[in-house]
């Protein structure tokens, strides 16, 4: 028989309570943390900022599957001498200025912020709280402070709808590195791929009408431009790929348009091995030399503008396009901390909380 003075809500929260007998130190527990988790930034675009951001991505087993007896020579020798100045210019054109900082970190920190203020903190037992791959803030450093104040159980969520060793898995890793030293670990939950979710799906196309409304052109096809991955990764069962043409033709449902209309290609290719095709660049020059005027390209895969979209999309396609007889090219931005976007991360975070609240 239910207690008519005290409702099931109040029930509930004092039952989160930890009750402590007299003179017990005290203890922070029985919190919930939310950490959202993006690929990762340079603190700084000059030559040594970019230089540890380099090595530590390079470095990763899961982004460069060579043996190290024959990758590392390259990445010590070559590829960290030279390789720092280029990317360091290339992220200038990008930089945040006011913030002094990437893009990238302005809008994740965005992101994080705005998802706390939408769900709420529960009565003071939800924390939010967000992190990069490579860079700062560093995955073990935020779920250490988050377990610091009190949070046991810790969603995970790498910011990446369609799931790649290289991008998902490695967050994954990094996760369980920083628990093998921890005595008192927090429960933890990871978020899987969410390619194919209607949110997400409807998302995206909504943000493609949107911005396609808002030019003074119409374009001939739209360019659905994912990041790439090595053909030999996706040999050795990788479902990247198919997450991949799964979100486009999905999204070519909802918005009713065709295969000719809507195109995926794949982007950022490093290396001499074979990518996954066919390349951004390459389809983008060709289309320009068969005569299409006018494109818009967009980024599915990211969650937030970065490098790889603002600089080689906005920036370099662009230019490709225009110099081999294009007239119109348009980027259309990633969702971002935008009201689509928010609407797609607070979905997955809602549904991915599910028996913890």
């Amino acid at each position: 028989m239910t207690d008519q003075s005290t409702s099931l809500p109040e029930k509930q929260q004092e039952m989160r309570k930890v009750h402590l007998p007299a003179g017990h130190p005290p203890v922070k527990t029985g919190r919930v943390g939310v950490l959202l988790v993006n690929l990762g930034t340079p603190d700084g675009t000059s030559y040594w900022p970019m230089r540890r951001y380099l090595r530590e991505f390079l470095s990763d087993k899961r982004v460069i599957e060579w043996p190290k007896a024959l990758w590392y020579p390259i990445l010590y020798g070559i590829v960290l001498m030279t390789r720092p100045g280029k990317s360091g210019k290339a992220y200038e054109e990008i930089w945040n200025r006011e913030k002094d900082e990437s893009p990238l970190r302005t809008i994740t920190r965005s992101q994080s912020e705005q998802l706390a203020g939408r769900i709420g903190d529960d009565g003071g037992r939800l924390q939010f709280d967000w992190a990069m791959r490579y860079g700062q803030p560093s995955i073990r450093s935020r779920l250490e402070a988050l377990k610091a104040d009190g949070c046991d159980r810790i969603l995970v969520f790498p910011l990446y709808p369609q799931y790649s060793a290289s991008t998902t898995a490695t967050v994954n890793d990094e996760v369980c590195r920083a628990l093998l030293e921890m005595r008192w670990q927090p429960a933890i939950r990871t978020v899987p791929p969410y390619h194919d979710d209607p949110v997400y799906v409807t998302a995206l196309a909504k943000s493609v009408e949107r911005h396609l409304a808002g030019l003074d052109f119409k374009p001939d096809l739209v360019l659905t431009s994912y990041h790439g991955i090595p053909q030999s990764y996706f040999k050795r069962g990788d479902p990247y790929h198919c997450h991949c043409q799964k979100t486009t033709r999905l999204m070519r449902d909802v918005l009713g348009w065709d295969e000719d209309r809507l195109r995926i290609t794949f982007q950022s290719r490093f290396g001499p091995e074979e990518w996954l095709q066919p390349y951004t660049d390459k389809t983008v020059e060709q289309l320009a030399k068969d005569g299409v005027k006018n494109i818009a390209v967009m980024n599915p895969g990211f969650v937030a503008d970065c490098l790889e979209t603002l600089e080689e999309i906005a920036g370099e396609a662009a230019e490709i396009f225009e110099e081999n007889g294009g007239e119109n090219f348009s980027h259309i931005p990633c969702l971002n901390d935008s009201d689509l976007g928010m609407d797609v991360i607070e979905h997955v975070v809602r549904r991915e909380l599910g028996g913890w609240l």
